[in-house]
C-alpha cells in the first residue's frame, strides 16, 4: 500500500512538471520563431537547393574528367577472306578522358549568371519568411494578451453580478427588495457566465495559434506582459509616397521577383544558343593492349595511347526547336514582368490600407483612452446611489455595462494599434529589421 502511494505521488509530480508552462515575452517569442518556424526552415532548405543548382550550372564551365577501363573478346569470321583464318582477339584499355568547352555562344556564362541570381533569391526568400513570421508572431502574441484581458474583464463582471445578487438577497431578507429584484439579479448573474466561458476558450485558441507559429509542438506556453499604452519603436513614414518608396526598396518579394526576371532574361540567351556553333576541347591518354590467337600463332602488343582535338558542333537546323524555346523563354520573361507590375500595384494598395488602418487605430485609441476613468467614476456613483436608495438597479447595470465596454474597447484599441504598427512596418518592408 505504501509503495502504491509513493508511485501515485511520483506520477503526480512528474505530470505537474510536464504541465509546467513556458513563459515568453515578445522578444523571446520572436527569437524562437526565427529559429524554429517551419516557413523559415523551408527557406533555409531552399538556400541549400539553389546553392546546389549553382554548383551544377558552374560545372559546365569546368573540365570534365573521366576514368575509363574495358576488356573485350571478339572474333570476326569475315577476316578469313583476307587472313585465311579468324583468330580470337582480346583487347583492353584504361585511360583518362577530358572535355572542356571553349566557346558556347554565351550559353555557359548565361547559365552561371542565372544560377547566381538564383542564389540571391534564396536570401530574399529567407527575408520574406522572417518578416512574415515577425508580423504573425507579434499579432498572435498580442492576441493572447487581448484574450487574457477580455477574460479578466468577463470574470470581474461575473463576480460583480454575483455580489449584486447577494446584495439583492440581503435587501430581500431585510424587506426592502422584492422577489422580482432577486430573480432579476439571478438572471443577470447567469447571463454573465457564457462570456467568461467563451473568453477562456479564446485564450486557448490564441495560445495554440502562437504555439503553432513558434513550432513548439505540445509544449504549453504563457505570455508575459500587459496591454499598456503603445509606444513607437521607430518613426513611421509620414506620407504615402515615403512609405511606398520604402516598400519598393525593401519588400523581399519584390526584390525576389526582380531577380527572377533577371534569371528569365538569361534563359533567353541559353535558348538562343541551342542552334549556334560551339567548340569543345576533347582528349584522352591511357594504356591499351591487344592479343590475337587461335588459330595461328599468338601475337600481342601493348603501349600508351593518347588523342587530343578541337571539335566544332553546329546544329544549324533542328526543325525550329530552338526557335520554339526562344519564344517560350521570351513569353516567360514577359509574364514575369507583368507579375512585377501587378505586385507593385498590390503593394501600393497594401501600403495605403495599412496606413489607413494605423491612422484609424491611433484615433480610436485616443478616443477611448480617457473613457475608462469616467466610466469607473460613473459606476462608483451609481453603486453608492443604489446603496442609499436614490438609484435604481437598472442605472447601476447601465453604468457597469458602460465600464465593461470601455475597458474592452481600450484593450482592443491597444491591441489593434500595436498590430497595425507592425503590419505597417511589414508593408513597407522593414518589419523586424
Amino acid at each position: 500500500m505504501k509503495f502504491i502511494t509513493l508511485a501515485v505521488l511520483a506520477i503526480t509530480i512528474l505530470s505537474g512538471n510536464r504541465a509546467e508552462a513556458r513563459t515568453l515575452n515578445l522578444e523571446q517569442a520572436i527569437s524562437i520563431a526565427m529559429e524554429k518556424n517551419h516557413d523559415i526552415e523551408k527557406a533555409r532548405e531552399y538556400a541549400k537547393y539553389v546553392q546546389g543548382r549553382y554548383l551544377e550550372e558552374r560545372s559546365a564551365a569546368l573540365p570534365q574528367l573521366s576514368l575509363n577501363a574495358s576488356g573485350a573478346l571478339s572474333q570476326d569470321q569475315s577476316q578469313k577472306a583476307q587472313l585465311g583464318s579468324a583468330p580470337h582477339q582480346y583487347s583492353g584499355l584504361i585511360d583518362v578522358t577530358v572535355s572542356q568547352p571553349l566557346y558556347t555562344w554565351g550559353k555557359v556564362n548565361a547559365a552561371i549568371r542565372a544560377a547566381e541570381f538564383g542564389l540571391q533569391t534564396a536570401d530574399q526568400q529567407l527575408r520574406l519568411y522572417r518578416q512574415a513570421a515577425f508580423r504573425d508572431v507579434t499579432a498572435a502574441y498580442y492576441d493572447v494578451l487581448l484574450t487574457r484581458e477580455l477574460h479578466r474583464l468577463a470574470v470581474e463582471n461575473q463576480r460583480q453580478k454575483a455580489r449584486h445578487l447577494e446584495e439583492a438577497k440581503r435587501k430581500f431578507a431585510a424587506g426592502v427588495a422584492t422577489d422580482y429584484d432577486v430573480l432579476a439579479a439571478e438572471v443577470t448573474a447567469e447571463n454573465a457566465r457564457p462570456e467568461a466561458i467563451r473568453s477562456q476558450h479564446a485564450i486557448r485558441t490564441a495560445k495554440e495559434r502562437l504555439r503553432f507559429l513558434l513550432a513548439l509542438k505540445e509544449e504549453d506556453i504563457q505570455v508575459a506582459g500587459t496591454l499598456e499604452m503603445p509606444t513607437a519603436d521607430r518613426p513611421a513614414p509620414i506620407t504615402y509616397e515615403e512609405a511606398f518608396l520604402s516598400a519598393q526598396k525593401h519588400r523581399p518579394e519584390l526584390a525576389d521577383l526582380k531577380l527572377r526576371i533577371s534569371v528569365y532574361d538569361e534563359l533567353i540567351t541559353i535558348a538562343n544558343a541551342e542552334n549556334k556553333p560551339r567548340l569543345d576541347l576533347k582528349g584522352g591518354a591511357g594504356w591499351r593492349w591487344s592479343i590475337l590467337d587461335d588459330p595461328g600463332p599468338r601475337r600481342d602488343a601493348d603501349g600508351p595511347a593518347w588523342n587530343v582535338g578541337v571539335y566544332l558542333t553546329f546544329p544549324f537546323f533542328d526543325g525550329f526547336k530552338s526557335s520554339g524555346k526562344v519564344a517560350q523563354a521570351r513569353s516567360d520573361l514577359r509574364t514575369k514582368q507583368i507579375e512585377q507590375f501587378k505586385l507593385l500595384d498590390s503593394i501600393a494598395l497594401e501600403v495605403r490600407e495599412a496606413g489607413f488602418a494605423l491612422q484609424e487605430a491611433a484615433e480610436i485609441y485616443e478616443a477611448v483612452s480617457g473613457t475608462v476613468r469616467q466610466a469607473e467614476r460613473l459606476v462608483q456613483m451609481a453603486e453608492k446611489g443604489y446603496e442609499y436608495g436614490v438609484k435604481i438597479r437598472l442605472e447601476v447595470e447601465d453604468a457597469q455595462l458602460n465600464l465593461l465596454q470601455a475597458k474592452s474597447n481600450l484593450a482592443k484599441a491597444q491591441r489593434d494599434y500595436r498590430v497595425a504598427r507592425v503590419n505597417y512596418a511589414w508593408t513597407t518592408g522593414i518589419a523586424g529589421e
